[in-house]
């Protein structure tokens, strides 16, 4: 018999169309909260009884989280998955109700996205210079990111196929298979031009052939890319602490600061909510504010005497 955590497992597998990296984290909190259920359980492979799951026990596991120290969005991912299995679990007719939804989201602290200026952003993509095979690739990899905004799962999951380089666009996967197009500008063409014109990797009879490799000639792990973007900040003077989604955010600020729409941006980005997208307007505000107090005239404080 298939238990009900495999089954939902394999509905988000095939008719979500949930990434591999999603799967697996929706079944690392559904484990951890089982966990929770039963601590001490004879029977570690047995899930709980989700029945007996009420509002009260989901509270209690959310509080467990926060004495542990779990930062409030983590504990927010947590409960979305339990509200996402348990709705799939009344849709199969295993639960009346779903306990998930009458527990409330804890309230989140906001944060600015980070992001680089445009000179920290060019320094960084020099800085991703090195020799040889990697050198090659590691560049392509961050004028991939900061020219295109795509996430770090999109771009290790790109194939050499879904380029067109005489049009300047790419195709990208997206959450839950979404298929978009998005512009990739000419300094990233070159670098992944370059980096495929060295790979000794020519497995062209493949269908679909990885755009970046490791050095096994495997598709490159979200993991490595991510190392790959943090060493290449390290060498900058000040080494500002640089993620693939830093870049992302850069991407947006830069277009929204250079006067592109903000539905347009929220496309290019893979966004389903424009209010996803609307928090780039506050960085850009900050920026409006400031260029306005120094140079509006009526805008300067008097001095006093």
């Amino acid at each position: 018999m298939v238990s009900e955590k495999r089954s939902f497992i394999e509905y988000l597998q095939v008719e979500r169309g949930s990434s591999a990296h999603t799967v697996r984290n929706y079944r690392s909190d559904l484990e951890q909260f089982e966990r929770f259920l039963v601590p001490s359980a004879k029977e570690p492979a047995k899930e709980p009884e989700w029945t007996e799951v009420d509002p009260l026990k989901i509270r209690a596991y959310l509080a467990h989280l926060q004495q542990k120290g779990v930062q409030k969005s983590s504990i927010a991912r947590k409960l979305a998955v339990l509200r996402t299995f348990f709705k799939y679990l009344q849709r199969e007719g295993v639960v009346k109700n779903n306990p998930a939804r009458l527990v409330a989201t804890p309230k989140q602290e906001h944060h600015l996205p980070v992001f680089l200026t445009v000179d920290d952003a060019f320094a960084l993509m020099e800085a991703s210079s090195g020799e040889g095979l990697a050198g090659l690739r590691n560049r392509a990899i961050l004028e991939t990111f900061y020219s295109t905004g795509i996430r770090l799962g999109e771009l290790v999951t790109l194939d050499v196929h879904d380029l067109n380089p005489n049009e300047g666009l790419v195709l990208v996967q997206g959450k839950g298979r979404k298929e978009r197009i998005v512009p990739i500008g000419s300094k990233a063409l070159a670098a992944i031009e370059a980096y495929l014109a060295a790979v000794p990797f020519r497995r062209d009879h493949e269908e679909r052939r990885p755009l970046f490799l490791n050095r096994f000639g495997k598709r490159l792990t979200g993991r490595t890319a991510a190392r790959i973007v943090a060493r290449a900040a390290s060498r900058l003077p000040k080494a500002p602490r640089v993620t693939p989604h830093a870049l992302r955010h850069s991407f947006a600020t830069h277009l929204l600061d250079g006067g592109a729409d903000l539905r347009v941006i929220q496309e290019l980005l893979g966004h389903a909510q424009l209010s996803t997208t609307q928090r780039y307007t506050h960085v850009t505000m900050d920026k409006l504010m400031e260029v306005y107090d120094r140079a509006h005239p009526r805008a300067k404080k008097a001095k006093g005497p």
